[in-house]
This record gives C-alpha cells, structure tokens and sequence, in this order.
C-alpha cells in the first residue's frame, strides 16, 4: 500500500488544525503589523509626492486601509468557524447525508447538487461583508457609486454565469472521474486550461457587456495618442473602449484585455475625466507592456503547473477514506455513491487547500511585482516617463491607495509594487534615447 493509502486520520486532523492555527495567526499578524504601520505613517506623507498627496488625502488613504483591514479581522474570524464547522464539525458530512436521501445512486447529478449548495452557502455567507464593504467602507469614503438595486442584479448575472458556464466544467470533471479511471486528473487538467481560454476569449465580447456599457473612444488627443502608440507597439489598430466604471465605483483604470480578434483596449470614463491625455496614454503603454512582454502567457503558464499538481493531488486524496474522515466526513460513505462521492472529495480539498497552501503567497505575489516593474520600463521607453509617474501618483490619491505599507504586508500580498519602491524604480531607469 502506497503512502496515500496508509493516511492515519488523526495525523489528518492534526495537521489541518495545526495549518489552520498558523495560517490563522500569519493572516493576523500581517493585517494588524499593516493596520499599525499605516496609521503610524498618517502624519507624515512621502515627502517627494507632496505636490500631489497632500496630506489630507495621505490621512484618507490611510483611514480607508485601516478601514477595510478592520472588517477583515471579522471576515477572517468567520471563515475559521466556518471551515471549521463544514470539516471538523460534520457540515458538509450533513449536508452530503441531504442529498444522499434525495439522489441515493449517487453519480453525476448528485455530485452537482452537492458543489451548488455548498458554494450557494458559502456566497450567502460572504454577502454581509461584501455589502458592508460596498455600502459602508466605499461609501464613507466617496468610492461607491452603485445602488442596492445594481447591487443585487450584479449577484444574480454572476449566479447565472457559474451556473452557466461552471456547471458543464464541472459535469465533464465528474464524467471524466466516472469514466476515466485513474487518469481523470490530467484529462480533468486539459479541460480547466480549455475553460481558461475560453474565458479569456469571452470575457471581453460576452462577459464583460453584461456588467457595464462600453462606448467607442470619441475623437480627439486622447485617440490620436493611443493610435500612436499602438503603431509604436507594433500592435496595428484595436477596438478603442470608454467604459462606464463611475456607474459603480469613483476607482478607475485602464486595460488590455482578449487575444485574437477580441484584443480591445479599454478605459474607465473616470481615469479619462481625471487624467491628461498625456497620463492615460502612459498607463495605457503599461498594460501594453504586460501583452507585449507576454506576461499573461506566462501567467496561464504558471497556473497550469500549479493546478497540474494540485488536480494530482487530489486525485491521490479521494480516493483516500482516511482524508474523508480526516476532515469531518464519517457517516457518509463516499466510495458507495461513486462520482458524486468523489465530489465530496473535491469539494473537501477545495475548503482545506487555501489553508495549506498560503505559505507559498509570497512567490506568488513577487512574480506579479517583476512583471509590474517590467510593465513600467516597457512605458517608460514607448511613452513620457514623467507622465506615467504622474498618473500613477495621481491613481494612489484618487483611490486612496496607501503609500506607506507595512513591508512584510507587501512581500505576502502585494501584486503591485510599494509606491516609494515603483516610483524609484521608475525614475533611475535610463532615458530612452
């Protein structure tokens, strides 16, 4: 018997709940060392970006970070209990046991219902932090937009998306477990990268439209710069759009977004309203920079080997009966309902992975920091580099981004580097000749 096979569930136990309390503690830790670093830099902003942050907006972005990490503290405690209560404490045992009465062969249709009732419980638990974070924090400090009516309807054109599109995935995954023996895993593989794909090639004709209304980039300095930076770029000429992002938020941006005929480029109405033609065309050549250095292929690169191990994992672990009840799942007997018991496997490493696998955050997050590095110096050489720093200074104080992270915070979660360490980096590269 192989190793798998052999798992002691008590050693299962304990080594979730030790993973689970470090984890824990780390998340804590890093959230009150940023909460006490930010509040301790309130009275002092950098004092190269004082033509631009003032320190009234400094305190803001200060008081909106300390803000959100206080509601964190509460949406961390929750998910600890209710991780805790759907493994150790038999949640999902009881709610595999429902459907167990309702679909006793098991198989494919039992699998489905399990995965949707237990991600439709999960989102109902996140909706109060969600609509807190939207309705109180954004709106105290001037950021929100919507309305509870927009709100809602959002949630529900998300629901159907994932019903939509996740429940065929999610069929062919249970299918292939059915039918594939021991090699449904990387067959399991190729139709999660086949499925990134083609988000990544509906997102901006199909997805995106259902949530905001795009608009041809009217005629003027703007258009002319970024048609010229496009011919800089060797990019030829791509769909330009002004998106209404203020119909949600005051936070704005600009994107790259598609590949093939669905490359586009677009802009929040309020990065256009807020920066000069000059800036936007600057922040534009970063996203620019991200597709032409080939970051999101590299990006799709390092997902497919992470979640290559992480599916051959799991194919080891479900068919495990020491994980089962390792984690909760005792009076249900998985091995006797199929593929639908193997969706409670599924179902069971979906919960614990983020617990065993948050150490590995950091590399994460420095990959993300080299390709933005790499993304400014490609704008610093195809556009102004003095208004691309401008714009960036500009984007800090607009959404009240801190300029004074905790640097312990930034190495485990930062996808974008401090803004000192950015603008440094910006200003000592050479000038293009």
């Amino acid at each position: 018997m192989d190793i798998v096979s052999q798992m002691d569930e008590k050693a299962l136990t304990a080594s979730f709940l030790f993973a689970l309390a470090l984890t824990t503690l780390l998340r804590l830790a890093l959230a009150v060392r940023q909460q006490r670093h930010v509040l301790a830099h309130r009275e002092n902003p950098p004092a190269a970006f004082a033509a631009i942050i003032t320190l009234d907006a400094h305190r803001k972005a200060a008081d909106y970070t300390a803000a959100k990490l206080r509601v964190g503290y509460a949406e961390l405690a929750t998910n600890v209990v209710v991780l805790l209560a759907l493994t150790l404490a038999g949640g999902l045992d009881r709610i595999a046991l429902f459907w167990r009465d309702l679909i006793p062969s098991g198989g494919i249709g039992y699998g489905l219902a399990l995965c949707a009732s237990v991600t439709a419980l999960l989102s109902l638990i996140d909706l109060p932090f969600a609509f807190y974070r939207t309705f109180v924090i954004e709106e105290r400090f001037g950021f929100n937009k919507t309305t509870p009516k927009l709100f809602f309807a959002d949630l529900v054109r998300q629901a159907l998306l994932i019903v939509v599109l996740g429940t065929p995935l999610l069929a062919l995954i249970l299918w292939l477990i059915e039918v594939s023996g021991d090699a449904w895993w990387w067959q399991a593989w190729l139709a999660w990268l086949a499925f990134n794909v083609l988000l990544l090639w509906l997102y901006p004709t199909v997805i995106a439209p259902l949530f905001n209304r795009f608009s041809p980039l009217p005629e003027g300095e703007l258009k002319t710069r970024v048609q010229a930076l496009l011919a800089r770029c060797q990019l030829g000429q791509l769909p330009l759009f002004v998106m209404d992002g203020s119909r949600r938020t005051a936070h704005g941006n600009a994107y790259f977004t598609g590949f093939g005929r669905a490359k586009r480029i677009v802009f929040y109405d309020n990065v256009i309203n807020r920066l000069a033609p000059a800036e936007t065309e600057a922040v534009l050549a970063h996203e620019i920079g991200h597709y032409r250095l080939r970051h999101l292929a590299q990006r799709l690169v390092l997902t497919a080997l992470s979640s290559f191990v992480l599916l051959m994992l799991v194919s080891w672990l479900v068919d495990t009966d020491g994980f089962y009840r390792g984690l909760g799942v005792i009076q249900t007997q998985p091995a006797e309902l199929g593929v639908g018991g193997k969706a409670i496997g599924l179902i069971l490493f979906a919960l614990i992975e983020p617990v065993f696998f948050f150490p590995f955050t950091p590399l994460f997050s420095a990959f993300s920091r080299y390709h933005e590095f790499a993304a400014d110096a490609f704008a610093a050489r195809h556009s102004e580099r003095e208004a691309l720093i401008s714009a960036l200074l500009k984007l800090y104080r607009d959404n009240a981004a801190t300029l004074t992270p905790d640097p312990l915070y930034s190495l485990f979660y930062a996808s974008h580097p401090p803004a000192v360490e950015r603008i440094a980096h910006l200003r000592a590269l050479p000038v293009p000749v």
